[in-house]
């Protein structure tokens, strides 16, 4: 549990000290700690994760608006989809070791919530919540150009993976694609999902994940990168 000094390596790994220490403790503070400590309901993250959503938001339409100066609303907001959606912020979520920093009751950490994505994605969120109050909107800005804005041409690829593979099958006639389920192993709170994708029964991925959605996606990343390396020696 993150108690203490302990913060400071978060404070270290993100670039900023806050002046507030509470507001960042409070966006690491899920529910069921609030409820196990008696704290106050508004003391746990969701207020900052409703906040933090709303800057994430708008930081991230500004900065693809100006990076695709060509692109329709259309593309624009599927874009942003994908740049801040549960998976892609679980991801860089997990590049700070924001779960290790997080106030849990000990039923949530007891099945794994540490780590889960729907957990560490929200408070990602509330972290920059937290960041907004307490540094304003170019500290948060900052923060989400470092974390989840970087390389996000790859990180679109990667979260939109299934689709750029069907669209990129669709310009060839007669092709079949499908995602085969080989594995699904663990408890119920952690299970892991194997998945390989087979084109016309010819395996050219495959992917590992914590949901078969997860999997699925990993699988059809590597079916572009698989693809895209035989075009090139064509």
């Amino acid at each position: 549990m993150a108690t203490g000094n302990y913060l400071e390596n978060l404070e270290t790994t993100i670039g900023y000290s806050f002046k507030d220490k509470l507001l960042l403790k409070q966006a690491l503070t899920h529910s069921s700690y609030a409820n196990e400590q008696k704290i106050r309901k508004n003391k746990d993250y969701e207020r900052l994760e409703f906040l933090g959503d709303a800057v994430l938001e708008l930081v991230t339409s500004e900065f693809l608006f100006h990076e695709n100066s060509q692109m329709p609303e259309g593309k624009l907001t599927k874009m942003r989809s994908s740049l801040v959606c549960e998976p892609s912020l679980a991801a860089c979520a997990k590049v700070i070791g924001l779960g290790d920093f997080l106030f849990l009751g000990k039923g949530e950490e007891a099945t794994g919530g540490r780590f889960r994505e729907s957990i560490i994605s929200d408070v990602m969120e509330a972290l920059i919540g937290a960041l907004y109050l307490d540094g304003g909107i170019l500290t948060a800005k900052e923060f989400i150009y470092s974390f989840v804005l970087k390389d996000y041409q790859n990180r679109i690829l990667f979260y939109d993976s299934k689709t750029v593979l069907q669209e990129m099958i669709q310009t060839k006639p007669n092709q079949n694609l499908v995602y085969d389920l080989l594995e699904e192993k663990g408890p119920d709170h952690d299970k892991e999902f194997v998945v390989q994708a087979l084109l016309n029964g010819n395996k050219i991925g495959y992917g590992v994940g914590k949901t078969k959605k997860a999997a699925e996606q990993q699988a059809a990343y590597e079916a572009i990168l698989f693809i895209k390396k035989k075009e090139e020696f064509q």
